[in-house]
């Protein structure tokens, strides 16, 4: 059973969860990009410039981490179908107004469906990561603005926040 026009694509028309049919799609080179914001105290955030936290190099434990979840999404959201990822860029920057760490993700697929949810999984595990690696010296650190920023192919086009 398919959906109705303005329906939500993950149920069927009794309301029951479903993995949407993707089959007859083409496939194409599929982008889209996430960010999100980690808030922290001035005295947390110059430990993680310095690189001297107990656990190490913030960025490049987040880089990973951000990457490493991105390719498991299917396995993180349980309606999600497995892509083929074949490029990412994970972009981890000090801002000292917020202050904090800004997590920008860009997914790159050529498949059937969209990357939306890799990149916003890449940036909340690059999020998250940046969390566990400061705790121990700052609890109150806040993960917020977890969102898609922009998305390209398939045959819904173009979308960037604010357009």
């Amino acid at each position: 059973m398919g959906t109705r026009k303005g329906s939500l694509t993950h149920l069927d028309r009794r309301g029951r969860a479903r993995m949407v049919d993707v089959g007859e799609k083409s496939e194409t080179h599929r982008v889209a990009v996430a960010t999100a914001a980690v808030k922290m105290t001035r005295a947390t955030l110059d430990l993680v410039e310095a690189g001297t936290g107990k656990k190490g190099d913030v960025f490049s434990t987040a880089r990973i981490a951000a990457i490493a979840a991105l390719k498991r999404t299917a396995d993180w959201i349980p309606l999600c179908h497995p892509v083929r990822v074949v490029g990412t860029d994970v972009v981890l920057e000090a801002d000292r107004k917020l202050p904090g760490v800004r997590v920008r993700v860009e997914v790159h697929a050529f498949d059937r469906t969209g990357v939306e949810m890799e990149a916003m999984v890449g940036a909340s595990a690059a999020a998250l990561t940046i969390y566990d690696m400061v705790k121990g010296v700052e609890r109150g650190v806040e993960i917020t603005e977890v969102r898609l920023e922009e998305k390209r192919g398939g045959r819904s086009g173009h979308w960037r926040r604010g357009m």
